[in-house]
């Protein structure tokens, strides 16, 4: 049966293909470590995945801006699952290591069509829907680590190979549901086909009214969420004796707060306080969030910080893509949306492996450097305007 509403369709797709992204993400920095990979490498081994989205989100985003959304996004489900497979026998062989960066390598081109979602959900809403539609994305985000870390963990008890079979049944369920259910968007006009290799759609989000700020803003917070993200099964080792299954436990209540935060609060709030506000309200509570991190001792009080970090960026990131998507015509989403994810891709480069490099010289550096990082973000926040008092020059 299809659903009633094309947005539940996009937004189920993405879930089920995000719940192999929540199984193989905690497992990553604890099998490297087991490989002999320092915190550099660690950091790599995140960063080589969205090395990958930064190259390839504005191609898949420009490629579905001449083809069509759903073709797109199918592909990207059907790479998902290759590299999960990847991840699966990677433990099985000599060349672990290699395999567990090759995995990353086409996880990171297949997974960029998550801009694609995002230019879907905007073609798909109005203007006043768009927030809380992009929040959809932040929801599909909790569930996929509300269950994937849990499925992870049970599987890793299984077999060595289990959590990797899982994740990549998971993108096979995706891609044999979004091929039956995801929409075309009809208001979606492909664009024309002799545009060059993306200056225009630079162009476009350079020169919007303020999108420039708001990619820095995002590119900083995601950054400081990326250090916290990467490094926290190792810090949870290290400092209070968490195994893998009880770091699933964490994980699985981080992506509880996420789809709470998303799917009640924001959702909610996003109507009657707009864009503008959640966003800073965001920067403030991730700041407080990861310097509550950086102190805590105990497992149950990292469980009573791990809260704020996660309501702090679950404000930021609808808030901030329907900003830039408020402010791009709609001949250029998928292209300008791509480049956004692009920006956000950067971030997760830097984020991990400055975190991990940072973790090497002490347990919590990585929650203080992204603390203050987000200082910055903060200033950034509160210099962003609605449109409506924007100037009309550029950022």
């Amino acid at each position: 049966m299809k659903p009633k509403s094309p947005l539940i369709a996009v937004f189920l797709t993405v879930m089920i293909d995000l719940l192999g992204f929540g199984i193989v993400m905690p497992l990553l920095p604890r099998y490297a470590s087991e490989h002999g990979a320092d915190g550099w490498l660690r950091g790599l081994l995140f960063a080589c995945f969205s090395g990958m989205q930064f190259v390839f989100a504005p191609f898949w985003g420009r490629l579905s801006d001449r083809i069509g959304r759903r073709p797109v996004l199918l592909v990207g489900l059907g790479g998902s699952l290759a590299s999960y497979l990847l991840f699966a026998v990677a433990e099985l062989t000599p060349l672990a290591l290699p395999l567990l960066f090759a995995s990353r390598i086409a996880a990171g081109i297949f997974g960029a069509t998550i801009s694609t979602a995002s230019a879907t959900i905007a073609d798909l809403t109005t203007p006043e829907q768009r927030g809380r539609g992009m929040a959809l994305i932040g929801v599909a985000f909790g569930v996929g680590f509300t269950l994937g870390p849990v499925l992870g963990g049970l599987g890793h008890t299984l077999h060595v190979c289990a959590p990797g079979l899982i994740a990549a049944t998971c993108s096979l369920l995706a891609f044999a549901y979004g091929w039956k259910n995801l929409p075309e968007p009809g208001e979606h006009k492909p664009a024309a086909s002799g545009r060059g290799l993306g200056a225009p759609g630079l162009r476009a989000a350079m020169h919007a009214p303020q999108v420039p700020r708001i990619l820095l803003l995002a590119v900083l917070s995601t950054a400081a969420f990326a250090m916290f993200e990467s490094t926290l099964s190792v810090f949870t080792k290290q400092r209070m004796g968490l195994d893998i299954q009880q770091n699933g436990w964490l994980f699985a209540y981080i992506g509880i707060c996420l789809m709470l935060s998303q799917g009640l609060v924001v959702r909610r709030l996003m109507p009657r306080l707009r864009e503008v506000r959640i966003a800073r309200t965001g920067a403030l509570l991730l700041c407080a969030g990861l310097l509550l991190v950086w102190q805590v001792p105990t497992a149950a009080l990292l469980y009573a910080a791990v809260p704020v970090v996660v309501l702090g960026f679950a404000f930021l990131t609808p808030s901030l893509s329907s900003l830039v998507s408020l402010r791009t015509p709609g001949e250029t989403q998928g292209e300008v949306l791509g480049i956004y994810q692009s920006g956000l891709s950067l971030a997760r480069i830097i984020g991990p492996v400055a975190g991990n490099a940072l973790q090497d010289l002490g347990i919590a550096f990585p929650y203080l450097a992204g603390g203050c990082a987000l200082v910055l973000a903060i200033g950034l926040a509160f210099s962003v305007r609605d449109l409506k008092a924007a100037a009309p020059s550029p950022a």
